[in-house]
C-alpha cells in the first residue's frame, strides 16, 4: 500500500494539470522543491551554494572599503548603449562554460560530505595513465583547472553553450537522486559523464563515446559506455529538461557570474543591430497580439468585457 501511494504521489508530481484536477488538495512543500533540476521553482543548488563566500566577499570589500570590478565594468549612457550578445536561446559560450565551471567550484569547495561510487572515482577509473597524485581525494581543483577540463571537451567536440547549461542540470540531477557529492576523487569523470549526455540528448550531431576517447586518449570505449549505463540508471532514465527548468538555470548562471565579478562580454549596441532587434520585438508584438485576439475570439472573460459587443435580449 505504501509503495502505492509513493507512486502515486510521483505521478501526481509529473502532472501538469494536478492543480485543474485536484485543486483541493495540495502537494506536499519537500515534493515539490526537493529537485531543482525538475522544477522551475525550486533554488539552483549552486547558487545556494556560493551565497556564502559571496556574502564573505561583500563583507570584507566593505571592510576594506573596496569596490572591485567598477572601474573595469562598461556603463551606458545617453550617447552609447553596452549590450552583451547573450540570451537565454543562444548563450555566450565563453562565459557560460566559465560559469558552469564556477558553479562545479563552489559545488566542490561548499560539499556537505564526500559521498561517492566508485564509477566514478578517477583512481579507480582513471582518465589517464599518469599516475593519480596521493592527495587527490583530498585538494580542492582550483576554478581554472575546472574550466580548462571543460574547455577542452567542449572545444574538441564543437559542443554549444546551450548543452554546457543542460550539463550542469544533469549533475545536479545526478547529486540529488544518487545522494551523492562531487569532491575532488570524482568531479571529472561525474562532469564528463553529464557533458557525455547532455551533448547526445540537446546537441543535433551528437558525439559518440568513441570520439572522447580521441580527446582523452588513455580512457576505453568500454569505460565510457559503463559509466554513460550507470549514469542514467542513476538519473532513472529522467533526461527530460523543461523550458522553464533550462531558462532558471540560464539566469542563476548570470547572476553567480555577478556576485563573482564574470561580467558577460559587452559591445556598444550599432546601428545594424539596433535595426535587428527592432525588428525581432515588432515580430513578437504581432505574435501576442494575433494570439490574444484569437483567445478572445474562443471565449470572453469577465476581463475582456470592454471591447464586447452587447447583444439585445428576447424576450417571450
Amino acid at each position: 500500500m505504501e509503495t502505492f501511494r509513493t507512486n502515486l504521489c510521483i505521478n501526481l508530481i509529473h502532472c501538469n494539470n494536478f492543480p485543474l484536477l485536484f485543486p483541493h488538495l495540495r502537494l506536499p512543500e519537500l515534493a515539490q522543491e526537493a529537485n531543482p533540476s525538475d522544477h522551475p521553482r525550486a533554488s539552483t543548488l549552486f547558487l545556494n551554494k556560493s551565497q556564502t563566500d559571496v556574502r564573505e566577499k561583500r563583507k570584507s570589500n566593505y571592510m576594506n572599503q573596496m569596490s572591485p570590478g567598477l572601474l573595469t565594468k562598461k556603463y551606458s549612457s545617453c550617447s552609447t548603449i553596452f549590450i552583451d550578445d547573450s540570451t537565454v536561446s543562444q548563450p555566450n559560450l565563453k562565459s557560460t562554460i566559465k560559469c558552469v565551471a564556477l558553479a562545479i567550484y563552489y559545488h566542490i569547495k561548499n560539499r556537505d560530505s564526500n559521498r561517492s561510487l566508485d564509477i566514478f572515482d578517477e583512481k579507480t577509473h582513471p582518465l589517464s595513465r599518469e599516475k593519480v597524485p596521493d592527495d587527490y581525494s583530498v585538494v580542492d581543483p582550483e576554478h581554472k583547472l575546472i574550466y580548462r577540463f571543460i574547455r577542452t571537451l567542449f572545444s574538441s567536440a564543437q559542443l554549444t553553450a546551450e548543452c554546457a547549461i543542460v550539463t550542469l542540470v544533469y549533475l545536479e540531477r545526478l547529486l540529488t537522486y544518487a545522494e551523492m557529492d562531487i569532491c575532488p576523487c570524482n568531479w571529472k569523470r561525474i562532469v564528463l559523464g553529464a557533458i557525455l549526455l547532455a551533448s547526445k540528448v540537446w546537441d543535433d550531431q551528437a558525439v559518440w563515446n568513441v570520439d572522447y576517447c580521441q580527446i582523452l586518449k588513455d580512457i576505453t570505449v568500454e569505460d565510457m559506455n559503463e559509466m554513460e549505463r550507470h549514469f542514467l540508471e542513476l538519473l532513472q532514465f529522467n533526461i527530460n529538461v523543461p523550458a522553464s527548468v533550462y531558462a532558471k538555470y540560464y539566469f542563476d548562471l548570470r547572476s553567480l557570474a555577478d556576485d563573482n565579478n564574470l561580467s558577460f562580454p559587452l559591445e556598444p549596441l550599432s546601428n545594424k543591430r539596433a535595426q535587428k532587434l527592432e525588428a525581432i520585438s515588432r515580430l513578437c508584438e504581432d505574435k501576442y497580439k494575433d494570439l490574444s485576439k484569437a483567445a478572445v475570439r474562443r471565449s470572453i472573460s469577465v476581463d475582456n468585457l470592454v471591447g464586447a459587443k452587447k447583444s439585445h435580449a428576447v424576450l417571450s
